[in-house]
């Protein structure tokens, strides 16, 4: 049970490789839908044909890298969870993902299952209602030319998870004499394309059954409404601690449980994969479509992350004890700033989930209802983090449809509701927020800041030293550390580097979150771990 919750956290942190990526994809697709929309640059702008030519290959390059998601999740599963040699297991994960689509095919050829019979026009000619003949339709789709299941991420991770197994089990293998050249790492792509394709054959015959029930799901979603969404945007919240926020969110950015559309005859399947084809084909996704997708998207998050969690901290800097209010105000600043910009919330929100339960349940309740309410005041801003960056760009620079005015006024109500809320609740049940702790810890959090390498060497030893440590990574706001015992780590160590929480997540796995500069804190713990060794 431990190694599959460690297995678990692991392809977390492994697909927030394409995540940070489309998310960047996304922010540059808004720019350029915004720029080619007359409303917002006006006609002028919109007839200079060598700027538009730029800001048009802009778009089209983007628009291509959400069409290829389900490869880029296979290789980020694959090359994530990869013991060692992970270019190997990329680049097996590649071979596999043809393979995989490609026994898809020769099955779904085999049973007379064509592109040219799943028309709508053909099934409704056999008998088929137009609604029941789309949902139908929609259950195929051509993913690099090869006309396949339309499994969306879900197939390109478990590509990648089948070649990690592979890989994982096979790279080290050693052949007899003869055939030795192809032994150890060249192994692993050629298991991988003789094991794939009979997946893909195996997996014909049973995801109709899956995508039904993926179907059903989606439909008690949009049957339950509102009520779905709040269940859905609390839980997000509530899963912050365990790291497996991450599922969910894949879960309905990628999947039909999203939505489900059509633009040229292609499949459109996820709320995020929706809200991007939407501004890479204005005008062929109607808006009322886009809007079910946006419900699971950036426009719940901001009034919480643009106006609730700041005046969350700054009820935080307030109930902090007067000699701790310095180093108080610095930590809430930066987690502040973070939140409103860029909507990484982790550094503020362990502040104060794992010291207050009240807290905690307080804000996941919070920001349910504010999902729920853009949702029936028929907000339309998508992408994925909510911070000032995705208001603007696919709020204000959307244009009025967006409807971006309403999270604004949210957000001023939701500013004093998160500070006179959490200043009582801190207030009245004692909770030891930042600047509130024991004398003695507040006492050796308030040391003053030691030069990097020295901190790096804390990290070090507050993880159990060099021998403790089997493995260093970092997601966007957390260092994600293997040890052999779990016992050597010291939190307070820890908390004295700057840390803003340490999460145990198994009897092996660690997480201890530094915010967004974690990649840098990961990097000079890595080299010095490399120096040690």
């Amino acid at each position: 049970m431990i190694k599959l919750g460690s297995k678990v956290h692991d392809l977390g942190k492994a697909l927030m490789t394409p995540i940070s990526v489309i998310a960047a994809a996304g922010i540059f697709l808004g720019l350029a839908a915004a720029l080619q929309n007359p409303a917002v640059t006006g006609e002028a702008f919109t007839q200079m044909k060598t700027l538009q030519l730029v800001i048009g290959f802009i778009r089209q390059v983007s628009g291509a890298l959400f069409a290829n998601l389900p490869l880029f999740f296979a290789v980020a599963t694959a090359m994530g969870l990869a013991n060692a040699e992970k270019a190997t297991a990329a680049f097996s994960a590649v071979i596999g993902f043809v393979g995989l689509h490609v026994g898809v095919n020769y099955s779904l050829l085999a049973q007379g299952i064509t592109p040219e019979t799943i028309t709508v026009a053909k099934l409704m000619a056999k008998g088929m209602t137009e609604s029941d003949a789309m949902i139908y339709a929609a259950e195929f789709t051509n993913t690099l030319g090869i006309f396949t299941y339309n499994m969306s991420v879900l197939g390109g991770v478990l590509v990648g998870l089948i070649t990690m197994w592979l890989h994982n089990r096979f790279y080290t293998i050693v052949l007899p004499t003869a055939v030795a050249f192809f032994g150890g790492r060249r192994f692993v792509p050629i298991i991988t394309i003789l094991v794939l394709p009979i997946v893909g054959v195996l997996m014909s015959l049973v995801w109709p059954t899956i995508a039904m029930g993926i179907q059903w799901i989606g439909e008690l979603i949009g049957r339950t409404g509102e009520i779905g969404t709040f269940i859905y945007a609390t839980s997000e919240r509530l899963l912050i601690p365990t790291g497996l926020h991450h599922i969910i969110n894949e879960t309905v950015r990628f999947t039909p449980i999203g939505g489900v559309t059509t633009v040229d005859n292609q499949s459109i399947v996820g709320a995020l994969n929706i809200f991007n084809a939407a501004l890479a084909n204005p005008g062929m996704i109607p808006d009322a479509v886009t809007q079910q997708a946006t419900r699971f998207l950036a426009q719940g998050k901001i009034p919480v992350m643009m106006f609730g969690l700041p005046a969350a901290a700054l009820a935080m800097y307030h109930c902090a004890r007067p000699e701790h209010k310095g180093r108080v105000k610095a930590l809430m600043l930066a987690g502040a700033l973070a939140s409103f910009t860029t909507g990484i919330t982790e550094p503020l929100e362990f502040c104060f989930i794992f010291v207050s339960p009240v807290l905690y349940i307080l804000h996941a309740a919070l920001t349910g209802l504010s999902f729920v309410l853009m949702q029936m005041l028929h907000v339309m801003i998508g992408n994925v983090q909510g911070g000032a960056i995705d208001f603007l760009i696919f709020g204000v620079l959307g244009g009025s449809k967006t409807h971006w005015w309403y999270p604004l006024i949210l957000g001023v109500i939701y500013a004093p509701v998160y500070y006179f809320s959490f200043r009582w609740v801190i207030l009245r049940m004692q909770i030891k927020t930042p600047g509130r702790e024991d004398e003695n810890d507040a006492e050796e959090r308030a040391k003053p800041a030691q030069g990097t390498g020295e901190k790096t060497k804390n990290i070090i030893i507050g993880l159990g030293g060099e021998g403790n440590i089997t493995a260093v990574d970092c997601c966007f706001t957390r260092l994600r550390v293997k040890v052999k015992d779990m016992a050597q780590v010291q939190d307070g160590t820890l908390m004295k580097t700057g840390a803003a929480g340490v999460k145990r997540i198994t009897d092996t796995d660690v997480h201890v979150i530094y915010g967004p500069q974690v990649e840098q804190v990961a990097n000079l713990v890595k080299a010095e771990l490399s120096g040690i060794a």
